[in-house]
């Protein structure tokens, strides 16, 4: 998070927030290109000696224009829609460096991966492998594929984003696994070129990633199979709180390079919210400040709507002033949005800095899973979002306006 503050006043990458504000309504988005970068060059950079693929977790933050700044940092994309695919491609990444994932790809984005040729369809369901047989012999090509394996182990995380124990709806098990391995021979449009697995996100452990190398080198002997690629996935956590644990990369890049040495495969990695999430942070306004009893609300203008982890996940991130004074407001302290529901809540305080209505606050850490969870609920428009980079602040996507939506 580059945030700092300048005698009273809020700054992220040495732009005043204050100056940016004066010039977009908010709230609006604001990402770190410096952040952005060093947060891919630090994870490149564990990862160095086994020259993984990178590729990108579009689903965390689908801005075309940091998709394609990434790309130029050496970034491939990881896709789980159409939608994502063809953004990946409109940002330049080549299809050489993306990988198809998700549980229900339809039909037409099948053809799509197909046509353009992307690395991998990673699939996750012996109908989904049919269906790509089936419209490469169409075409007359034939098509790579990763297959998802579900390991069944618990990513000890929240339990909505958990992806690899054996209830989830992700991959095949072991057994369905190992039976398709076989059949897959009689698909002659299709070859087996990875084995892929994802256990879930806002991981802050190495135990569960070791775990699942283990199963991976038991099932990839199993399967007598010599993958080109071994898909590892993402779900790196990073620290929202203060308090909050951050996992040890260092000692899960130890771990990968001895799983690499057994197995002489190219590593792909599909990091998300360890790329982005600590290189955005929301800017509001309040809109009122309520007393009721001994609490006090501040209503800002930012919702449910802009930002839903709170809501969707109870989620904490930290929120600052972005005029920094030295009075108090002593008592309890709830920030909350304007949408007509309960949920719509951000954080709450014991005390808080002073505040006035009228003024503007900083919500951290919410470059990942944030405008790309964003809603017009309430017909609200969606935010703007913008680019601090090189001491230039870009706007990458306008704020929508409302004759759009009405």
């Amino acid at each position: 998070m580059n945030l700092n503050y300048k005698g009273k006043n809020l700054f992220i990458d040495n732009t005043s927030v204050k100056s940016i504000a004066k010039k977009n309504i908010t709230p609006f988005y604001v990402y770190s290109y410096k952040k952005i970068r060093n947060n891919f060059d630090t994870f490149f950079n564990y990862f160095k000696k086994i020259n993984p693929l990178i590729c990108f977790s579009v689903k965390s933050n689908s801005n075309v224009s940091l998709i394609s700044e990434l790309g130029k940092l050496g970034s491939g994309a990881d896709v789980v829609s159409g939608g994502e695919l063809l953004k990946a491609l409109k940002a330049k990444i080549k299809p050489n460096k993306i990988v198809f994932s998700g549980v229900g790809k339809t039909e037409n984005e099948l053809r799509l991966a197909i046509k353009k040729r992307v690395l991998l369809i990673n699939i996750e369901s012996e109908s989904e492998a049919k269906l790509i047989n089936k419209i490469s012999k169409k075409l007359n090509l034939v098509t790579a594929i990763g297959i998802r394996i579900n390991p069944g182990i618990d990513a000890k995380t929240i339990s909505k984003i958990s992806t690899g124990k054996l209830d989830s709806k992700f991959g095949l098990p072991k057994s369905n696994f190992l039976s398709f391995c076989r059949s897959a021979r009689n698909l002659k449009n299709i070859k087996i070129k990875a084995i892929s697995v994802h256990i879930g996100s806002q991981i802050t452990s190495v135990k569960p990633y070791k775990k699942t190398l283990n199963f991976l080198l038991k099932i990839i002997k199993l399967s007598k199979i010599n993958f080109e690629y071994v898909d590892l996935g993402g779900g790196f956590g990073i620290p929202y709180q203060n308090n909050d644990k951050k996992i040890n990369i260092q000692n899960y890049s130890n771990l990968v390079k001895r799983f690499q040495n057994k197995l002489n495969c190219k590593i792909i990695f599909e990091p998300g919210r360890f790329i982005v999430g600590n290189a955005g942070t929301l800017i509001s306004k309040i809109i009122f400040i309520k007393k009721n009893g001994r609490k006090y609300f501040i209503i800002i203008d930012a919702g449910m709507n802009d930002f839903m982890r709170p809501a969707l996940y109870n989620a904490k991130h930290n929120i600052v002033p972005v005029l920094k004074l030295t009075k108090r407001i002593n008592g309890k302290v709830e920030f909350v949005g304007p949408i007509c529901e309960s949920t719509d809540t951000f954080l709450k305080y014991k005390n808080f800095s002073f505040l006035n209505e009228n003024g503007l606050v900083a919500i951290t850490n919410v470059g990942a899973y944030g405008s790309t969870l964003a809603s017009n609920y309430n017909t609200r428009p969606l935010a703007s979002e913008i680019l601090l980079k090189n001491g230039k602040v870009q706007i990458i996507r306008k704020r929508q306006n409302i004759s759009e939506i009405i």
